[in-house]
């Protein structure tokens, strides 16, 4: 369980991605009054441009203390963002898609879950949506629910009777919700980082899945991303 209504919230571990999600929800853990503990993953991905976002969110947010995680899942491929596949860029598909990476939030809730165990921590944020996304089955809440059951019997605090909790904050909001979010927690959308191939200048394609999806958000929520965009990128449809 999580900390009480009449407990002071004591430290909450967030996996950062870097990305607008975990961003606005390492917000939300902050305003809960948590100290908050930081977990990024550089998995090998292509859009390693993340790892800066998640650092100067770090930053920004008065995270007490942020790892970086190395694990090159480019050693096992498989996905577009871990291996040499094309980032589609044709419009969302909810199928199950080639960014889909093998067992992502699984491997990373397991480690979010050791280092918040040596955090002295018993809650867990993570930015998952299932409303929407890309058809990633590890963003659902049914996968949540039955990893905080893993991590209750699979670690030394869980059996102890402190099991965490896992928080999925986004869960069940739309991409415009976190976009509103984002506004009223006071973020700039800029400082995340949601693009799966950066152009080579330097700038968000505009185009793939989560770049998509990040832009219709904002357009539905009428706020203004303040990410820079390639001039070539489509006009904001799904």
């Amino acid at each position: 369980m999580g900390a009480s209504s009449d407990e002071k919230p004591g430290t909450a571990v967030i996996l950062l991605s870097g990305g607008l999600d975990s961003m606005v929800t390492a917000a939300l853990a902050r305003e809960r009054g948590f100290t908050l503990h930081a977990l990024t993953i550089d998995y090998g991905q292509r859009h390693v441009r993340e790892l800066q976002s998640a650092k100067a969110i770090a930053e920004k947010l008065g995270v007490e203390r942020h790892v970086e995680l190395p694990l090159d899942l480019r050693r096992f491929g498989g996905s577009a963002l871990t291996a040499d596949i094309d980032v589609p860029k044709s419009g969302v598909d909810h199928d199950i898609p080639v960014t889909y990476v093998p067992a992502r939030n699984l491997v990373f809730l397991a480690l979010t879950t050791g280092f918040a165990e040596t955090s002295a921590s018993r809650d867990i944020f993570i930015g998952v949506n299932a409303l929407d996304y890309s058809g990633y089955p590890d963003c659902r809440p049914e996968f949540i629910a039955s990893f905080a059951e893993t991590a209750r019997l699979g670690t030394k605090q869980g059996i102890e009777g402190a099991p965490f909790t896992i928080h999925a904050p986004l869960q069940e909001m739309s991409k415009a919700d976190i976009a509103r979010e984002c506004e009223r927690l006071g973020l700039d959308p800029a400082w995340s980082w949601s693009c799966y191939d950066p152009m080579p200048e330097g700038v968000a394609c505009g185009a793939c899945d989560s770049c998509r999806l990040r832009r219709k958000g904002f357009d539905e929520a009428g706020l203004v991303d303040t990410t820079v965009y390639s001039k070539d990128a489509p006009a904001v449809t799904e």
